[in-house]
């Protein structure tokens, strides 16, 4: 699904990574592991396309494209997920529109026909139940006055809404307890799936053992 091979790059000119290569097959999960400052960061803002982080040399190809000439929003749309180290506070953006959005944005790029507001809803209401979120949560402003822990379970109902091939977790469990982080990964654990890739960036061993790498 990715291959990494002998990539380089950073910000600003500087380049932070030099030299990473790595696959990941569907049904895999791998982990990065690192202190701060090792560019594990870096690396999931270079494969998400972050406009100020780019590659110098090597090559990303992700289902046998070019990962690096796609735009951000065609990553996206192509599967991959970024689930962010500090979530952004968007207030006045109800959280459920903004899902509906992104997975009609999906359905439009895959030749389907958009989903209504009342669809959506039942949609929304099955992948909540089903990672254990309250229903609350829908009619609240994207991550406006969330808890840590509450930021991080919105990332992975994000997840659970938009199923993507690729999901890179930047440090999903910076900030979290040891319930909320129980609680994420459980998320985590019950979406992932055989024909998913799945990243983990983290310099916590916590996070590991809740949810299992293959390398």
């Amino acid at each position: 699904m990715l291959q990494i091979k002998d990539l380089s790059g950073g910000f600003e000119g500087t380049d932070i990574i030099k030299g990473i290569s790595l696959n990941i097959n569907a049904g895999e999960i791998h982990a990065i592991m690192g202190p701060n400052g090792s560019g594990k960061s870096t690396l999931s803002k270079i494969l998400a396309g972050h406009p100020a982080y780019q590659a110098s040399a090597g090559t990303v190809n992700y289902n046998g494209k070019n990962l690096l000439d796609m735009d951000p929003e065609e990553r996206a749309l192509q599967g991959v997920f970024l689930g962010f180290q500090y979530p952004v506070e968007i207030p006045g953006v109800n959280n459920a529109e903004f899902l509906r959005m992104a997975y009609n944005a999906q359905l439009v790029h895959q030749g389907k026909e958009e989903v209504d507001p009342l669809d959506f809803d039942e949609i929304l209401d099955e992948k909540m139940e089903f990672i254990g979120m309250d229903a609350k949560y829908k009619n609240r402003f994207l991550n406006d006055g969330f808890s840590g822990g509450e930021k991080k379970k919105n990332e992975i109902l994000q997840m659970a809404v938009l199923q993507p091939k690729l999901a890179i977790l930047d440090e999903t469990d910076s900030g979290l307890d040891i319930d909320a982080l129980k609680t994420v990964a459980a998320g985590v654990n019950r979406m992932f799936n055989d024909s998913m890739g799945l990243l983990i960036i983290t310099h916590y061993q916590r996070l590991l053992e809740h949810i299992k790498p293959h390398s």
